[in-house]
C-alpha cells in the first residue's frame, strides 16, 4: 500500500481531532442526565468503549489487531487516560471547577512545549501565538474566574488538578511516540481496556444502583465519549504534531458550553461568546497553516521535474 500524501494525512488528523473534541464534550451531557457518580460514569465510559471497539473489530474482521502485543507505552497510556479523568473529577470536589479546568487545560500547551524540545516538533512563532490565543479564549470562556482561597482541601484540589493536567499531557505525548507498527485500533482498544481496569476498584468499593434507563445512557456514554472520542483522538495523534492537536483540543470546552446552551438552556455571556470565537479562529488558522507546508513542499519538486523534462527535450 503506497504511503498517504502528507496533505491527506493532515486533513484526516484534523477532522479526527475536531470530532474527538466534539465527542469528548458530550460526557457532561451524559453525566448530568444520569446523575451517577463520576467514578461510575468513567468506568462504563471506558469499559463499554472497549466493548464497542471489540465489536467494531469483529464486524471488520480485524480482531487480529488486538492479538498483537500492544507495547508498554500503550498500556501505560491507558493508566494516563484513567488518571486524567479521576484526578480531574476529584480536583473539582476539593477546589473550584474553574481552578480545576484552567489547570487541566494547560496540558495541550505543556505537551506542545515538551514536543518542541524533546520530540523534534519545532514550534514556530505562529504556533506559539495560536496556542496562546486558544488558551486565552478558554480563559475568557471561564470569565477569568480563579479562586486563590486558602485551606487544605483547596490546596489538595490544586495538586490533583495539576496531576490531571500531567496525565492529559502524557496521554498526548505518549500517543505521539507509539511505534508505527502498532495499529490505531490496537492502541485504542488497550487504552480503553486498561483505563477501565484501573477504575474498577473504585466501582467495587462503592457499587452504584443503576436504573434500566441509566443503563441505556451508560451505553451511549461508552459509544460517544468513549469508543468514538478516544478512537478519533488516537487517530489524530498518530498523524498530527502535538501543537496542532493541542490547539484543536480547545474545541472541547466550546462543545461543552454549546451542549449546555442547546440542551439545558444554560446562558452565555458576551465574554464567553467572544472566547468561543477566539478559539474557533485560532483553530481555523492553525488548520490552514498545518496544511500549507505540505503544499509548498511539493511545489519545488514539481518545478524540478518540469525543469528536468525541459532540459531533456533540449538535448
Amino acid at each position: 500500500m503506497p504511503p498517504q500524501p502528507t496533505e491527506t494525512m493532515n486533513l484526516k488528523g484534523i477532522v479526527a481531532a475536531l470530532l474527538s473534541a466534539l465527542l469528548m464534550g458530550t460526557i457532561g451531557v451524559f453525566s448530568k442526565i444520569t446523575g451517577l457518580s463520576a467514578e461510575t460514569i468513567t468506568f462504563f465510559r471506558l469499559f463499554f468503549g472497549a466493548g464497542f471497539m471489540l465489536l467494531y473489530l469483529v464486524a471488520c474482521r480485524q480482531t487480529g489487531r488486538i492479538r498483537q502485543w500492544p507495547t508498554w507505552p500503550v498500556l501505560i497510556n491507558g493508566t494516563m487516560l484513567s488518571g486524567f479523568i479521576i484526578f480531574y473529577v476529584q480536583a473539582m470536589n476539593l477546589t473550584t471547577m474553574a481552578n480545576a479546568i484552567m489547570l487541566v487545560y494547560l496540558a495541550p500547551l505543556t505537551a506542545s512545549i515538551y514536543a518542541h524540545f524533546f520530540l523534534g516538533e519545532r514550534l514556530n512563532r505562529a504556533s506559539v501565538l495560536l496556542i496562546a490565543a486558544a488558551l486565552f479564549g478558554f480563559a475568557m470562556m471561564m470569565e477569568f474566574r480563579i479562586d486563590f482561597s486558602s485551606g487544605s482541601n483547596h490546596f489538595a484540589g490544586i495538586c490533583l488538578a495539576a496531576l490531571a493536567s500531567c496525565c492529559y499531557a502524557a496521554f498526548i505525548l505518549i500517543n505521539r511516540t507509539i511505534k508505527a507498527h502498532v495499529h490505531v485500533y490496537s492502541r485504542t482498544f488497550y487504552q480503553l481496556l486498561i483505563g477501565a481496569l484501573v477504575m474498577l476498584p473504585f466501582l467495587i468499593a462503592s457499587p452504584p444502583a443503576i436504573s434500566t434507563t441509566n443503563w441505556l445512557w451508560l451505553t451511549g456514554t461508552g459509544l460517544f465519549p468513549g469508543f468514538l472520542a478516544i478512537l478519533c483522538a488516537v487517530v489524530a495523534l498518530s498523524t498530527l504534531p502535538a501543537a496542532t492537536f493541542g490547539t484543536l483540543a480547545y474545541f472541547e470546552p466550546i462543545a461543552v458550553i454549546a451542549f449546555g446552551w442547546l440542551i439545558f438552556n444554560e446562558t452565555l455571556t458576551p465574554l464567553q461568546i467572544a472566547g468561543c470565537l477566539l478559539i474557533l479562529g485560532s483553530g481555523v488558522i492553525k488548520t490552514w497553516l498545518s496544511a500549507r507546508p505540505a503544499a509548498t513542499r511539493t511545489c519545488p519538486a514539481a518545478l524540478d521535474t518540469a525543469g528536468d523534462s525541459s532540459d531533456t527535450g533540449r538535448r
